[in-house]
């Protein structure tokens, strides 16, 4: 029996990471666990009885979904099956519960009715992706998967431009190429590492500007399970947007089109392309009759 178990009358809720791709990742205490498990709570049963099954760990019908859309209802029952003694095993479709997978919910639940919550730690596609990126690995910030509509990208977008910390984040394969691009359109110089397929056959990581790792990825068809790590900003300072504006009046007055002269100012005083264009077309505004 695992060690950390409770020997009292009262049960514990375990968060237990297993492997990304690669089977061999798996701990020993893991597999512990999910053999001595009174209920295993997992995203997908038919993706978990396929790892129960390489590990010849009979099921004996532990397994319950426990989903994104479901979680929220699962959590009086997890509760109860812990107070009454159960050992419950949480568990995702790969690396660690709770991580942009359902989990956190249950965790919170457990915790706020004054019950026992562990965790047999291991593989996690954020920490992975960051410790090979690259990038600096000091201070990071997680942001899950980038929202679907341009809108919402934009608006977290911005919020990047004055992030010092590294910037993780997950991205569908489908999706990618668009969200690299629009990445590029603001911050074009920061470097960015895209890995894929972590630990399995076809891993990799391609590392370069966000301009050279867009044109890469814009030129062959993009599959499997994808993590981005973004450079933060090199500085915090405010931006002089006064002087972006007399930047870009003299750009314009030298005849340039606003598309260069913004490309132009952006990079050269580090502002994103989206304030410098706003002020370009103000300033042509300005200059109508």
């Amino acid at each position: 029996m695992d060690p950390t178990l409770n020997a009292g009358a009262l049960g514990q809720l375990v968060v237990v990471a297993t492997p990304l791709g690669n089977l061999g990742d798996i701990s020993r205490r893991a597999l512990e666990l999910l053999s001595v498990a009174d209920v295993i709570y997992c995203e997908d049963t038919r993706r978990s009885r396929t790892l129960f099954s390489a590990f010849d760990i009979p099921v004996r019908g532990r397994l319950q979904s426990l989903h994104e859309h479901n979680e929220a209802s699962q959590c009086a029952d997890v509760v109860e099956r812990v107070r009454g003694g159960q050992i419950v095993v949480l568990i995702s479709d790969a690396g660690t519960p709770g991580i942009s997978d359902p989990g956190s919910r249950v965790v919170a639940a457990v915790a706020e009715a004054g019950l026992s919550v562990s965790t047999a730690p291991g593989p996690s596609a954020v920490i992975a992706a960051l410790t090979i990126s690259g990038l600096a690995t000091e201070r990071f910030c997680m942001e899950g998967f980038v929202p679907r509509k341009r809108g919402e990208r934009a608006t977290l977008f911005e919020q990047w431009a004055n992030e010092a910390r590294t910037i993780v984040f997950y991205e569908s394969p489908q999706r990618l190429v668009t969200t690299l691009g629009e990445l590029a359109q603001l911050f074009s110089r920061r470097r960015v590492a895209v890995a894929r397929e972590i630990t399995k056959v076809h891993e990799e990581v391609v590392r370069g500007t966000l301009e050279e790792v867009t044109a890469i990825f814009s030129a062959r068809e993009v599959m499997g399970e994808v993590v981005v790590i973004l450079e933060g900003a090199t500085t915090t300072a405010p931006i002089d947007m006064a002087m972006v504006r007399s930047a870009l009046r003299e750009q314009l007055g030298s005849g340039v089109s606003v598309r260069d002269a913004v490309s132009s100012v952006a990079d050269a005083l580090g502002v994103a392309h989206r304030d410098a264009y706003r002020l370009a077309l103000e300033l042509r505004a300005g200059d109508a009759p």
